[in-house]
């Protein structure tokens, strides 16, 4: 009841008093940014390796555990790690400390994944690498049946067709389709014709070469080696 007699006394001090609280509201609210999807700082990164035609098993033992294995030593504020292993998928998530720097955790885990590139398998490609925020929980899920399209023509068509319908839509982040089977294409070659033709299947670098050496001509009569041209270097100024 004394909130009530100190009003009656003072009237002009509790109405100035409401208008100014009444004033901040509105600024506030005005002020405040507002996001369907606000920055929430969860410390998990995710990993993803893939290599085609790899088996669970293989993708485990040869990139999965060599990964993990690799950001326990030099990667600080982790907490736990968890991992799944696919046919030609490996999926890592890496779960920090909740007083770490995900910003400093993300260029650690970057970079010594980038590294581990050299001891992977050939041809292994960069990993994915995301950071989990409010934005990455998904709202929406869409499938793709056909009774008369195949595995291959569905996933083009997700890939292909409807997503990029679907990434114009302003604030949506649309992944690539998972699933389905993706178009390959298998060649078998003949290593002994290769072999006589002085091929190779190894990769070899297309890139132009050039040289400054010129070998001299064959000779003979081995006392014409003194009249052999000798490059000279040239030299210019400005």
């Amino acid at each position: 009841m004394w909130i009530v007699r100190l009003a009656l006394r003072r009237p002009y001090t509790f109405i100035v008093m409401a208008l100014l609280i009444a004033i901040g509201g509105v600024l506030t609210i005005a002020r405040t940014p507002v996001d369907i999807f606000p920055e929430i700082n969860i410390p998990v990164i995710s990993i993803i390796w893939q290599f085609s035609g790899l088996s669970p098993n293989e993708v485990e033992g040869r990139m999965v555990t060599i990964s993990e294995r690799a950001m326990t030593t030099t990667v600080n504020s982790i907490e736990h790690i968890e991992s799944q292993s696919l046919a030609g998928v490996g999926l890592i998530r890496v779960f920090f400390q909740p007083d770490a720097n995900i910003g400093s955790a993300d260029a650690e885990v970057t970079a010594i994944n980038q590294t581990l590139l050299r001891t992977m398998p050939p041809g292994t490609t960069p990993p994915l690498i995301i950071r989990y925020s409010a934005s990455n929980v998904p709202i929406l899920q869409l499938g793709l049946q056909s009774p008369t399209l195949s595995e291959q023509q569905l996933y083009d068509y997700g890939l292909n067709f409807i997503r990029t319908q679907l990434a114009t839509v302003q604030g949506a982040q649309v992944p690539l389709p998972w699933g389905g089977k993706a178009r390959s294409v298998m060649v078998d070659l003949d290593q002994d014709a290769l072999y006589a033709k002085g091929l190779s299947t190894s990769p070899r670098p297309s890139g132009p070469r050039t040289s400054s050496f010129r070998p001299a001509p064959r000779r003979s009569d081995p006392s014409s080696t003194t009249s052999a041209p000798i490059p000279r270097p040239t030299s210019s100024r400005r």
